[in-house]
């Protein structure tokens, strides 16, 4: 199910919880060797996934061997999503992991802050003032003071405010402080109790045309304090560019459409010095800091082996560097527990492993369990070498279970054996650990230190097994893993996940009431148990009439369903609320939904999350029936216009003519359509020509880069990157008698209250006279923008644009979005 990268490249040793367990080849043991013998660290810092410069963390993690580190201060949660409908929270998880596909490609590691990613901003100061500066930078130097990096490069320029988004800057002006207060004992003392000062020597900016606005402006700049380098370097073993790599770094951004195209040849990147002590020799980003085993007390001698066991390995045979291995992990095992003793023990250990052949594994039949439940955990060992390794002992964590087989593990023959794992009554649920208390706008809300900084929560349960290698005894610690055979797909691995005894799923996320009709909504139980009976009631206000008050439930069999259906009554007037699920079992109750995100390029994830529906009762009208949609980059307008009584149809582009478009009232344009689907620019003249024939055509937003046709009106339409980034930006009306604000629906200023993230994105900034611009809106020190909302006849139907951010604010029941998108589907009627 996955795509395993790790196969082709030496990659970091980070763990992945649901994927073929690594297995390096003899080259790549080798490249782990020579990173191994290399105390040296980077740590590049930027504001979101896919800032990073992939070809530079490669680089110094490939070629230079350094442990190299990348801080995205958010998890890229405001963005839009490409391959599905998530977006916010979700969104953030599936790039979190997208990132970590990246790093495990490059070879990096990957960090996170608990800022949030809320949407673009345009100043660093707008972006500090929805964020908690202080919370932010403590986290920055958190992160440094447990990364320690001799060297921090940043992404983008702190002297350039408003150049860039501000998030953009924030990051930049982040760094540059945290610089200095990384190394003070009265900065963020709270954080001294589990982390050291730690005083890094250099900072840089990754500089580049780019930001001087030209290879010209480039060629003329200072370039006294900047570092260059070669990147274009070509590695042997591994067959490929460092480009290349990094276009395959770059590619697992996929929720963004980032594929990328490897290169080829000389590439050339440059660092500016912003703080610290420039290299004498400005061709060694480490001149002047010790990376060798010298700079840690006790380190000489196993650098000296290390150095023997590079220079003597036996491509043919990697167990032959077993013994000298060995010998430096116990000498590296009894150095005081400092950082670099960390890191180097953890990859040591991997080498050790993929030296021997040595495949440990623990797996369940189950994808899940929940606590007080118990499981059979196979168990699996087995030396694919001629060294000497003797299986000490099997400990299963978080419970009694153990074994001390006690025995030789000879080459190639394995050892198996099942043991009883109770899951613990206090276990936690696995979700993200960023995601488990109420966060606020711009912070998540993370209460354990530890935790901090982090990509994943740290699984709970896992076993270790403790190997006698050569004569020194090696713990080495699995996950423990869901593994099954998909007749298509073969082996697939999973994360085993702790999740509720029952979990409980609304099939819609926001019900909208336009009138006083009654409505069904479908509550799911699942049983994550073999038999679970109780009760489920829902909570709602007493001015919303539900029926019935409680339904007795009994299901049996692990993972099986049951539907329930409730009638909900709404008030006479406008009204807004929240169904909450309460589901007793015996003296326990559950309202908690478990949500999956499964897509093949990255490893399955689970979700514990509040099951709820928001309620919204809207004084709502409409006109026309009928609406055609042509879906884009993932979003919930179709399911959110059946809400509010439309029969909407998905159409298939390939087959649609304005012949048979003309049976539709409206036909509207899902977000970035012109930018991801190909064959729309072949059919454009289809689509206008329903509307020249009387139909209604209603374009959502669309990026200017990588538009598909040059022709997306009938008239003079030129897109910008122009956004009301402020979502409570007052709004005017320009032509307040215009029928698109009178009807069906009467559109006041408090229809644009409570909208969420922005207003809207990519307006136009030129258009043809036959357009009508309704609406005008902008930030904070900005000249009104007039694109948002732009109308046009065009023969006997109309033509309507629309950047406003209408595909974030369904999700959320904002009133005044559904009345506004009302009035365009019913201009033509």
């Amino acid at each position: 199910m996955k795509k395993i990268f790790a196969l082709l490249i030496c990659l970091s040793f980070t763990s992945l919880h649901a994927q073929t367990p690594q297995k390096l080849n003899a080259a790549e043991i080798h490249e782990s060797i020579k990173k191994l013998n290399f105390l040296g660290s980077v740590l590049y810092i930027a504001a979101h996934p896919d800032d990073e410069n992939t070809r530079l963390i490669s680089y110094l993690s490939n070629k230079i061997h350094a442990r190299t580190g990348y801080l995205s201060l958010t998890r890229g949660d405001g963005g839009q999503n490409l391959i599905g409908p998530e977006i916010r929270e979700l969104l953030g998880v599936i790039r979190t992991q997208e990132l970590l596909a990246a790093r495990r490609i490059d070879g990096g590691n990957q960090f996170f802050t608990r800022a949030i990613d809320f949407g673009y901003t345009k100043t660093p100061d707008e972006t500090l003032n929805i964020w908690n500066k202080d919370q932010v930078l403590s986290d920055v130097v958190w992160t440094i003071r447990n990364f320690k990096p001799d060297v921090i490069i940043n992404r983008f320029n702190h002297r350039t405010s408003g150049d860039t988004h501000g998030q953009h800057t924030a990051s930049a002006l982040l760094s540059v402080e945290a610089f200095d207060l990384a190394g003070d004992k009265t900065a963020f003392q709270d954080q001294l109790a589990l982390a050291q000062t730690h005083y890094p020597k250099r900072l840089f900016f990754n500089t580049s045309p780019w930001f001087y606005g030209s290879d010209k402006a480039f060629e003329k700049a200072d370039k006294s304090n900047f570092l260059k380098f070669e990147t274009g370097v070509y590695f042997p073993s591994q067959g490929l560019s460092n480009p290349e790599i990094a276009a395959l770094s770059r590619s697992s951004h996929r929720s963004q459409g980032f594929g990328s195209a490897g290169s080829r040849g000389s590439q050339l990147e440059y660092i500016e010095l912003i703080a610290g002590e420039m290299p004498k020799d400005t061709s060694n980003l480490f001149d002047g800091i010790d990376t060798s085993w010298n700079r840690i007390e006790g380190g000489k001698e196993i650098g000296e082996i290390l150095t023997n066991v590079q220079a003597n390995y036996n491509f043919k045979d990697p167990s032959a560097s077993l013994p000298e291995l060995a010998k430096a992990y116990s000498l590296l095992d009894r150095l005081d527990n400092g950082y670099w003793k960390q890191v180097k023990i953890k990859e040591i250990k991997e080498i050790i492993a993929a030296c021997a052949g040595l495949y440990l594994d623990a797996k369940v039949s189950s994808a899940n369990a929940s606590p007080g439940e118990d499981i059979e955990v196979s168990l699996e060992a087995i030396n694919r070498s001629n060294s000497s390794l003797r299986l000490v002992s099997v400990n299963l964590s978080t419970a009694k279970s153990s074994s001390k087989p006690g025995i030789d593990l000879t080459n190639n023959i394995g050892w198996s054996r099942k043991l009883n794992l109770r899951i613990p009554e206090n276990a936690e649920y696995t979700t993200p650990y960023w995601l488990r208390s109420q966060s606020g706008i711009g912070m998540y809300n993370v209460k354990d230190q530890n935790l901090i900084g982090l990509p994943e929560t740290p699984r709970d349960l896992n076993v270790e097994f403790k190997i006698l290698v050569e004569g020194t005894e090696i713990p080495f610690t699995k996950n423990i893993l869901y593994e099954y055979t998909d007749d298509v797909k073969g082996e697939i691995i999973q994360p085993f996940e702790i999740v509720p005894a029952v979990s409980v799923k609304f099939n819609e996320k926001v019900m909208i009431f336009p009138d006083e009709a009654s409505k069904k909504i479908s509550v799911v139980l699942t049983s994550q148990k073999e038999k679970a009976a109780g009760t489920l009631k829902l909570q709602v206000p007493d001015t919303w009439k539900l029926t019935p008050e409680v339904a007795d439930f009994e299901i049996e069999g692990k993972g099986a369903s049951k539907t329930f259906q409730f009638n909900i009554t709404p008030p006479n007037g406008a009204s807004e609320s929240e169904i909450i699920p309460i589901v007793t079992i015996g003296n326990k109750k559950y309202s908690d939904e478990v949500v999956t995100i499964d897509y093949d390029h990255i490893p399955f994830q689970s979700l514990i999350v509040p099951a709820k529906t928001k309620l919204v009762k809207l004084n709502i009208k409409k006109k026309g029936d009928q609406i055609g949609y042509i879906a884009g980059a993932g979003d919930v307008v179709p399911e959110s216009l059946e809400q509010i009584g439309y029969k909407v149809t998905l159409l298939d582009v390939d087959t649609i003519t304005a012949k048979n478009l003309a049976k539709y009232d409206a036909l509207v344009i899902g977000i970035r359509a012109y930018n991801i689907v190909e064959t729309l620019k072949f059919k454009q003249a289809e689509l206008l020509k329903y509307a020249f024939n009387g139909g209604t055509l209603i374009v959502q937003y669309n990026n200017n880069r990588g538009i598909l046709t040059n022709k997306l009106a009938p008239y003079k339409l030129e897109l910008s990157r122009d956004r009301v980034t402020e979502e409570d930006a007052e709004v005017s009306f320009l032509e307040p008698e215009a029928s698109i604000l009178n009807t069906p629906n009467k559109i006041t200023a408090a229809d644009f209250n409570n909208w969420v993230q922005e207003r809207g994105l990519y307006f136009p900034d030129s258009w043809g006279k036959e357009f009508t611009p309704v609406l005008s809106m902008h930030d904070t020190n900005e000249e009104p923008m007039k694109g948002s909302l732009l109308i046009s006849e065009y023969g006997k139907g109309y033509f309507i644009y629309t950047g406003l951010s209408f595909f974030r604010q369904f999700p959320e029941g904002v009133p005044g979005a559904y009345r506004l998108f009302a009035n365009l589907v019913s201009i033509g009627k």
